[in-house]
């Protein structure tokens, strides 16, 4: 299939669609369900196996010869058993020779996507020609570890923007609704949309071709009996969601918060790859092309609103473009 730019398209969005052999493109892109932390499909599954599992379907799925992946990048915010040296593991485990290249990120919420945009900058240079942008989390596993300001150097924690690296996620989320003057009913609103469009794009079939369907051993906490599942889709949707409903839920950080467990995301298990591709070795190799990745960025915030870091990077990627 062929088009034409259209002489009505802006040049900048044309410079956005025009093919060239140096592009970077998405060959293919897997995920697993994403289930919920302690009580979901993958709650008694360690992460190197889900990655394990993301990285066979990446290469597997378009054709590739996995010999020809020459590095992988995969973002991890709770390291399990040493980071690298799991995600490591994951990729021999998945039949990746043991000539392609390992490493792990940590940007907090982003590394997934840092991990794909390390990738890509390593194709755009000239590096590599192909590689694979990871993700994996158990946060079963790995989340829920506080640390105190005794872990820390002292004259460290006098920097303020320092010492609020600590603030818990969800006083952060508070200090958000605060400072942007967001009341829980906006909040709620918002909320109840997402899980409405997520439940029927999930009753749509709209998720079935993107997630992996992975075999698990799943333990009874009461009997300790072990039955294997098949999970396929995310357990964490919940259809029937609406503001009444939300409006009936406790604040979870503080006495008079609006943040809950209905507004703010889950504690998650789960894994996803994207492999991408030099253009031409692309076509030359006969692959699939997705898509085309042009350009991304980020922009650090003060760590006490930490999450409006997207309303600052989108922006900047913008006018990059």
């Amino acid at each position: 299939m062929s088009f034409s730019v259209s002489s009505s398209v802006s040049p900048a969005k044309a410079r956005i669609l025009a093919k060239h052999d140096d592009d970077v493109v998405v060959v293919s892109a897997v995920r697993t369900a994403i289930t919920k932390a302690r009580k979901g499909g993958f709650k008694d599954t360690f992460p190197d196996i889900l990655l394990s599992h993301v990285l066979r379907a990446a290469y597997a799925k378009p054709g590739l010869n996995p010999a020809l992946i020459e590095d992988i990048s995969v973002g991890n915010v709770l390291p399990d058993r040493g980071g690298a040296s799991a995600a490591r593991m994951a990729s021999l485990h998945a039949g990746i020779p043991v000539t392609t290249s390992v490493n792990t990120v940590n940007r907090q919420c982003s590394s997934g996507l840092t991990s794909v945009n390390h990738i890509a900058s390593l194709i755009k240079i000239g590096q590599i020609d192909i590689g694979i942008g990871a993700g994996v989390e158990s946060m079963t596993n790995g989340f829920g570890k506080q640390y105190s300001e005794s872990e820390f150097s002292a004259e460290v924690l006098e920097n303020q923007f320092a010492r609020d690296c600590l603030i818990p996620m969800g006083i952060t989320s508070e200090n958000v609704t605060h400072d942007f003057g967001l009341s829980r009913y906006e909040q709620d609103v918002f909320a109840a949309a997402s899980f409405q469009k997520a439940a029927a794009a999930q009753k749509a079939g709209k998720f079935s071709s993107e997630i992996l369907p992975v075999k698990a051993k799943v333990i009874d906490p009461k009997t300790r009996e072990a039955k294997e599942v098949l999970v396929d889709y995310d357990d964490g949707v919940r259809e029937g969601v609406t503001i009444e409903s939300l409006s009936k839920l406790k604040p979870a950080f503080t006495k008079d918060g609006s943040t809950h467990a209905g507004n703010a995301s889950q504690v998650s298990d789960g894994a996803a790859a994207v492999l991408l591709a030099r253009r031409s070795v692309a076509v030359r190799l006969g692959l699939p092309i997705l898509g085309k990745f042009v350009s991304a960025a980020t922009v650090g915030v003060p760590p006490r609103i930490m999450g409006v870091g997207p309303a600052y990077a989108i922006p900047k990627v913008l006018y990059v473009l």
